[in-house]
C-alpha cells in the first residue's frame, strides 16, 4: 500500500459507550474517523453519535483543522450528514469485497470536486488566500481523502475488527498488513485474555488427565 495515498493529518479519536470505559480507536483514516462522528452505518446506535449538532461538528472540524473558522450551521451539517453517511456505507461495503455502491461514490465524488484546504508552508512574507478557511473546505479535503482510501492504492486494507462480537471497520496501515483488531485496548485485549484463559484450561485439563487416580486401601484375603 502506498502510505502516501492517505491524507497525513492525525488520526484517531477517543469512543466513549454508555455503558463501558471510553477507549481510543484509530481508524486509520481522516475520512473513516468522520465517518464514525454519525456511527459509520448504524446512525441508530446513538453512544456514536458525536457530531449531533452545528456545535459538535464545529468543534470536530476545528480539532482536525485548525485554520477552519467554526461557523458551520444547519447547512454544513446537513452536507455533513450526507458525505459521512456515504463513507460509512462505503467503508462496510469495501471491508467485505463488495462492489461500491455507485450513489455513495458520486456524492464523495461531489464533494471531492469542491474547494479544499490547500496546504500552506510556513515562513513567507505574506498571506495568500483567506486568512481562515471554512468548514465545506474541510468537507472538501475529508472527501477527497475518501477517494484515496476507497482507491486501488488500499485495496484489500479495508478490514473489519477480527472479533466475533465487533464490526468496527478499520484501515490498516500498519507495514505488515497485519493488523486484526479495532483496537488492542479493546478487542485486541480481550483476545489475549481468552487465550491466555484457554492455555491455561487446557494445561489444566492435561495435567489432571496425567495425575493417577488415587488407591483405595487394600483388601484381606
Amino acid at each position: 500500500m502506498a502510505t502516501e495515498a492517505i491524507v497525513t493529518r492525525g488520526t484517531g479519536q477517543w469512543m466513549e459507550p454508555a455503558t463501558a470505559q471510553r477507549w481510543w480507536f484509530d481508524s486509520g483514516s481522516l475520512a473513516l474517523d468522520f465517518a464514525y462522528t454519525g456511527g459509520l452505518d448504524h446512525p441508530e446506535v446513538e453512544e456514536w453519535q458525536t457530531v449531533r449538532d452545528p456545535a459538535t461538528l464545529n468543534a470536530w472540524l476545528t480539532e482536525r483543522f485548525p485554520e477552519v473558522a467554526p461557523t458551520a450551521g444547519e447547512r454544513e451539517l446537513r452536507d455533513a450528514r450526507t458525505l459521512r453517511a456515504a463513507i460509512g456505507r462505503l467503508a462496510r461495503q469495501a471491508s467485505r469485497g463488495e462492489l461500491l455502491e455507485p450513489d455513495d461514490v458520486d456524492v464523495v465524488n461531489l464533494f471531492a470536486a469542491t474547494p479544499d484546504i490547500p496546504p500552506v508552508l510556513v515562513g513567507g512574507g505574506r498571506q495568500a488566500g483567506r486568512t481562515n478557511a471554512r468548514p465545506h473546505q474541510a468537507l472538501g479535503s475529508i472527501a477527497r481523502d475518501a477517494v484515496r482510501l476507497f482507491g486501488p492504492d488500499v485495496d484489500g486494507r479495508i478490514r473489519e475488527c477480527s472479533a466475533d462480537d465487533c464490526d468496527l471497520v478499520y484501515l490498516d496501515t500498519s507495514r505488515s498488513g497485519t493488523r486484526r483488531w479495532c483496537s488492542m485496548q479493546r478487542c485486541g485485549n480481550r483476545a489475549k485474555v481468552r487465550a491466555h484463559r484457554a492455555r491455561w484450561s487446557s494445561r489444566a485439563a492435561r495435567s489432571d488427565a496425567a495425575t493417577p487416580a488415587p488407591r483405595g486401601p487394600a483388601t484381606e484375603v
